[in-house]
């Protein structure tokens, strides 16, 4: 009997042992996948035909899809394990894998989606979120992410995702590898699960650009053709504005390339935003309606928006009978944002009809067979995983703003990434018009190797400047604002005075000043962060304060709007349009 509690303590032991040692085991299992996958499978395509017949041109080419693909034999899961049990297996293998095993490719495994592949963020509670090989600590992006994981931790050659408000452009953009949204209607749909039919793509990932053309052109049926060089190259000059890096971090690398592989004289600076609001009726009819002529709201913030509210209602219809009768563990967010969508009455639904049918044209005629159009693809770094700021409405807006230039227009939008900024892959984007997918293709090929010159050139230069020289400089660069303010130049005074920024980040005024300029274009999100930044350099300024003030007015956050104002006073007690400002609001919520 002695020896009882001995053993006892052996063979407690022994289980500890075992458990860690299964721990253990399980953990590196993870890593060894980056938790990118759901099930392994293998999906083997036909023996190559012998020579001299050239072989299948997805020849010894690995990838991964989706868990929104249907595969002969397995339940296609949506990311839920609720929709997992209540769906039967796929009778069929959707046409789209399909044609990439007959091309000579092998498919190994089905990888995560968030739930439902409805958010961006790519997280999800239940298969876990997949770790980002290139930064952990942070997101992957979604909804494509255990597909856009399993390229960049070099797992396949290539993989499928969807992509409906970002879901294949972001996870690139998020993982430092390059992604693929076609035109909209160029890919059929079938065998794929629906989220927003009027929005969803089939999308690809890839590290290699030859890889990436090489599917495209399989899944695109497209015959042999000459390749073509752009004629333009148009920079998005606003759209840059929204970064929260330093602009020219992404845009001198484009520049850069494109006179060094094109020449100099096919460059192009536009503002998106003048553009589609002289250009798209429906959409200035809209703006109008919305403003009452007296708030001008961003057209790219419009379209965010209308992207949004079309996502949800479209996918509240599709879905919401399944989520009512089965009532999945869901996300509360998710739930909160499907369940508050009104119906639309059917006049709104024709001005966003036509407003996607116009911004198409719109961007085809300034696009034409051989232009680009480069935008960021994103204004933030990959958040922290659990970060509060993924469900911000600074974030999700800003977000979805360069998001819906594609997903709205239906053009087709490659996501090409740029390197590291504080250790975090960044990215840009280049679009052409709608059924320019080869031409795009095509062009990211032949700048891929000169745009990753230029990033490694950029990492290794270390420009030498003495601080009072690079003070002296930002002044001057100051001063060059003001007077391009005084003159109503409002985009060369926001130029001028993120030059003086770049030279010279610790100064206050120059925020206040470049969000003064700001709220003359009415980028009233801009021009709220650079007064925060200014206010956060330099307590007492006034001017800021106001500023941020007039700018959440604009917003609608006038709680936040009266403290500023507010503020102003106490710092300024003579400040008479403070004054009013506070009042004015008072009065309007009593």
């Amino acid at each position: 009997m002695a020896s009882n509690p001995a053993n006892l303590w052996v063979l407690l032991g022994l289980g500890i042992a075992g458990i860690l040692l299964v721990t253990k085991k399980l953990k590196r299992a993870i890593r060894e996948d980056f938790g990118a996958f759901v099930e392994k499978l293998q999906l083997l395509p036909p023996p190559p035909p012998p020579p001299p017949k050239a072989p299948h041109p997805l020849t010894a080419l690995t990838f991964a899809v989706s868990d929104v693909f249907d595969i002969e034999g397995y339940v296609t899961g949506f990311g839920h394990p609720d929709w997992v049990r209540t769906h039967d297996v796929a009778s069929q293998t959707s046409p789209v894998v399909s044609a990439l095993v007959e091309g000579g490719a092998t498919c190994i495994g089905k990888t995560v989606v968030d739930e439902l592949a409805y958010s961006i963020n790519g997280e999800n509670k239940h298969y876990g979120t997949p770790i980002n090989p290139a930064v952990p600590a942070c997101v992957p992006g979604g909804s494509s992410s255990g597909a856009a994981v399993a390229v960049a931790a070099n797992l396949v050659d290539f993989s499928l995702g969807v992509d409906t408000v970002g879901g294949v452009r972001l996870p690139a953009a998020f993982c430092g590898i390059i992604g693929f949204r076609p035109s909209y209607g160029v890919i059929p749909h079938m065998g794929v699960l629906a989220v927003s039919a009027s929005l969803d793509t089939v999308g690809w990932f890839a590290r290699d650009p030859n890889v990436m053309r090489r599917v495209g052109h399989l899944l695109l049926q497209l015959p042999f053709g000459a390749q073509r060089n752009p004629r333009q190259v148009i920079i998005a000059d606003d759209c840059f504005q929204l970064l929260k890096i330093p602009a020219d971090r992404i845009a001198q690398v484009v520049i850069k390339s494109t006179e060094k592989c094109f020449g100099r004289q096919i460059l192009k600076h536009e503002n998106l935003d003048n553009l589609l609001l002289s250009k798209v009726p429906s959409l200035k009819l809209l703006h109008d309606k919305k403003t009452n002529g007296e708030l001008r709201t961003s057209s790219i913030r419009l379209f965010a928006n209308i992207m949004r509210l079309l996502h949800r209602y479209e996918f509240r219809n599709n879905h919401e009978e399944w989520i009512n009768i089965e009532k999945p563990n869901f996300d509360h967010n998710m739930l909160a944002e499907i369940h508050e969508i009104i119906d639309i009455p059917n006049a709104e639904m024709e001005i966003y009809k036509s407003i996607r049918d116009e911004i198409r044209a719109s961007i085809n005629s300034l696009l034409k067979d051989d232009g680009i159009l480069v935008i960021p693809t994103t204004a933030y770094l990959p958040p922290k995983l659990g970060a509060k700021e993924m469900s911000s409405e600074d974030y999700q807006i800003l977000s979805f703003c360069l998001l819906s230039i594609a997903s709205l227009s239906g053009c087709c939008q490659v996501t090409v990434p740029l390197g590291l900024y504080e250790k975090c892959p960044v990215s840009v984007s280049f679009i052409a018009r709608h059924g320019g997918d080869r031409f795009l293709l095509d062009t990211v090929q032949n700048m891929y190797a000169t745009l990753q010159e230029q990033v490694d050139m950029l990492a290794k230069s270390k420009v030498s400047h003495t601080p009072d020289g690079q003070e002296r400089s930002a002044e001057m660069a100051k001063e060059k604002g003001n007077q391009a303010f005084k003159e109503k130049q409002w985009q060369k005074a926001i130029s001028c005075y993120t030059e003086a920024i770049k030279l010279n980040g610790k100064n206050a005024t120059y925020y206040s000043n470049r969000a003064a300029a700001y709220l003359e274009v009415g980028s009233f999100l801009q021009a709220e962060a650079d007064c925060t930044k200014a206010i956060n350099l330099d307590k007492k300024n006034v001017k800021a304060y106001f500023r941020r003030g007039t700018a959440r007015e604009m917003i609608g956050y006038y709680k936040e709007a009266i403290e500023d104002f507010q503020y102003a006073l106490v710092l300024e007690p003579t400040n008479k349009r403070a004054a009013l400002s506070a009042e004015r609001l008072r009065k309007m919520f009593q």
